[in-house]
């Protein structure tokens, strides 16, 4: 008998099966608890095995850059090559063994950024395993202290100045770009405005950010992934991605 998979291998096999149309994989999601939380995905119209099967006739590429596992919770940061190249970061709450619920956050494929880096590129593998909790609690008080509150002179309290890597499509390297960023304006109000932080989730020193908040104005989905080092924040990716009117959603869950 094949020893079992972890969580995390078993969302990996799942998002490869979207690629491969493979319906084994699926049997990890108890379609009859599944909750959705894409705000364009009709629930329960079309059968995960079937909506796979589907889109592999498409030819997309499916690549899962890293995923990490966070008690009932696997996170994974993903490349998807369909009718267009997007970024996205899937979450899966497990509940007796199987997935039960799902939240993402995709954004077109944009950059490199000014500094070369890619929306992917750099580390994969989670390590420091014993520092998880302070490394959620320190990028908790980042989301709360600097970006919700807006409180910019302690980005260097959070950040390595002298080393930390941005993979935003839109930042240079270093920490006054995003400090820049962080400032901007949009019609006299901060253009990037994180309003509320909904969960962080964390494996060793990767922990991710889901918040909200708005963008140019527009209602907003903020995933911010993190990597830690010494007590520091070193490195970032994140995806943005509007949140559609309640009256164009295709399910009643919500985004978040």
């Amino acid at each position: 008998m094949d020893q079992k998979k972890s969580k995390k291998d078993q969302i990996h096999a799942l998002l490869k099966s979207i690629e491969t149309g493979d319906p084994e994989p699926i049997a990890v999601v108890n379609e009859a608890k599944y909750i959705q939380h894409n705000p364009q995905t009709h629930e329960g119209s079309e059968g995960l095995a079937a909506l796979f099967k589907r889109l592999s006739k498409t030819g997309p590429r499916v690549n899962i850059v890293r995923a990490f596992e966070d008690g009932d919770f696997v996170f994974a940061h993903t490349e998807y090559d369909f009718s267009r190249r997007n970024i996205g970061f899937e979450v899966f709450r497990f509940e007796d063994e199987r997935a039960v619920e799902h939240w993402d956050n995709i954004q077109p494929r944009l950059g490199p950024n000014p500094a070369g880096h890619s929306m992917v590129d750099g580390p994969t593998e989670a390590a420091d395993h014993t520092h998880t909790e302070n490394n959620r609690k320190l990028v908790q008080t980042f989301v709360e202290s600097v970006l919700i509150n807006g409180d910019l002179d302690r980005l260097t309290d959070f950040l390595n100045p002298r080393d930390f890597t941005d993979h935003n499509p839109r930042l240079g390297e270093g920490i006054d770009a995003l400090q820049q960023e962080l400032a901007s304006t949009h019609e006299g109000q901060r253009r990037i405005n994180y309003q509320r932080s909904h969960r962080i989730l964390a494996e060793g020193n990767f922990v991710l950010s889901i918040s909200e908040g708005s963008f140019e104005d527009k209602h907003t989905a903020f995933y911010d992934l993190f990597r830690v080092s010494e007590g520091k924040l070193v490195e970032h990716w994140d995806t943005t991605e509007h949140i559609a009117p309640k009256s164009e959603w295709k399910n009643k869950n919500g985004k978040f």
